[in-house]
């Protein structure tokens, strides 16, 4: 039998079509959060299997799940319905950051490329609110959770939706997991979910949302970023908001520590995925040094050399001594607030 994985990612896996704002286009291509953050971990934690926790449909490529098993990542929690879901997600960028996900067909009409097939009838989810009561085909279960990955150490919640980021981090913890991450779903960062959101980071290590998140969630109480992070700050130790670019608020709540740490001047090709694959990045600094700036950097570094290809695999290409370079270099421009 397998060794169970020391670290755990639960969220999403897609297929991808992503237009750059130069026209080059990558379709139907593996990806999603829950894969890009366990990249974030395998750049820096070779030696520590990650496994992935996520639903896919029958109509899922097969040929895809070996891809992911021979990166030396755990594909029993990738939980196969019988069934078909849609896991397809467009995304067209403007600039390296900013994208749509609106109107397929004139984005590669503008760009004077065919339509792909596998794209035919695709229509992109609605901004909504999460459901308090009723799961969504990717949501997780109880049910979802194999046994094996109840004795890992650490394990990282990328955004899915209310419902499981609600269950998730108590039968993590009913296992072996000690360290535990989260990346909030837009769905519930809202003012109608702020009941909730304590119950949400009751027993994380780090919170690790966006700043357009907490605006979001603040936006009927105050318009100070510094603010919203301390509120929070009593409900969960470590608070690391990801800003424009991928720069990075940093607050201890414990000790009342405050940095900014910028994002490392990397030769930006696009951002998708970095964010997923910091996390992952974040979690892995953690496990190593059990400090919040340090974990930031670890994963600044790891979002760094993600952006600057495209694919879900690119960073784990990357020259072995890369990082650690890029570490040394990234420490010397944080600041302390």
């Amino acid at each position: 039998m397998s060794p169970s994985p020391y670290a755990v990612f639960a969220g999403r896996l897609q297929r991808e079509f992503v237009l750059l704002p130069d026209g080059r286009a990558f379709e139907d291509q593996m990806g999603g959060n829950a894969l890009y953050s366990a990249v974030g971990w395998l750049l820096w934690q070779q030696d520590q299997p990650a496994g992935i926790l996520a639903k896919v449909g029958e109509d899922y490529p097969q040929e895809w799940l070996q891809q992911i098993s021979q990166k030396g990542i755990d594909i029993r929690g990738i939980r196969v319905a019988n069934r078909q879901i849609d896991l397809r997600a467009f995304y067209a960028y403007t600039d390296s950051e900013s994208f749509t996900e609106e109107d397929a067909i004139l984005h590669y009409a503008r760009h004077r490329l065919p339509f792909p097939r596998t794209l035919l009838g695709y229509r992109p989810s609605p901004p909504s609110l999460d459901s308090r009561t009723q799961t969504q085909p990717f949501s997780l279960r109880s049910t979802d959770l194999p046994r094996e990955y109840l004795e890992a150490r650490a394990a990282h919640l990328a955004p899915v939706d209310y419902l499981t980021h609600n269950l998730l981090p108590t039968l993590l913890r009913q296992g072996l997991v000690t360290t535990l991450t989260l990346s909030p779903s837009p769905g519930y960062m809202h003012p109608s979910f702020w009941s909730e959101i304590p119950q949400v980071l009751h027993g994380l290590t780090a919170f690790l949302p966006s700043e357009k998140d907490l605006r979001s969630l603040f936006k009927e109480r105050t318009q100070d970023i510094w603010e919203m992070i301390e509120e929070l700050g009593e409900f969960v130790e470590i608070i690391a908001v990801r800003t424009g670019g991928l720069g990075q608020l940093v607050y201890d709540a414990l000790g009342r520590k405050r940095w900014f740490v910028p994002s490392y001047p990397a030769r930006t090709v696009t951002l998708h995925g970095t964010a997923d694959v910091f996390c992952g990045g974040f979690l892995a600094g953690f496990c190593q040094t059990f400090d919040p700036l340090e974990s930031a950097l670890y994963g600044h570094v790891a979002a760094s050399i993600a952006s600057e290809g495209i694919g879900v695999f690119y960073a784990l290409d990357c020259e072995p001594r890369l990082p650690r370079a890029r570490l040394e270099a990234l420490r010397q421009a944080v600041r302390k607030l």
